[in-house]
């Protein structure tokens, strides 16, 4: 299957997507996917057929972070 960003997040396997130990129980919160290839998938939990963002590992971690990455 092809992954690319803005694919519908309900197309990606329900068992990849693990929700933060520290959300809490209101459910706005986000839900990350490791996907083959070093990428992830972040998607709204409270929308989960909703779009997927679709980025390389590293890239997360800089936004997260909020570090550069070229």
């Amino acid at each position: 299957m092809e992954v690319y960003n803005g694919m519908p997040a309900s197309s990606l396997r329900p068992d990849r997507w693990r929700k933060s130990s520290f959300s809490g129980a209101v459910g706005n919160c986000v839900e990350i996917a490791h996907l083959p290839g070093g990428r992830v998938a972040v998607r709204n939990s409270r929308d989960p057929r909703g779009s997927a963002l679709v980025m390389p590992a590293a890239g997360l971690s800089a936004l997260l972070s909020g570090s550069e990455v070229c």
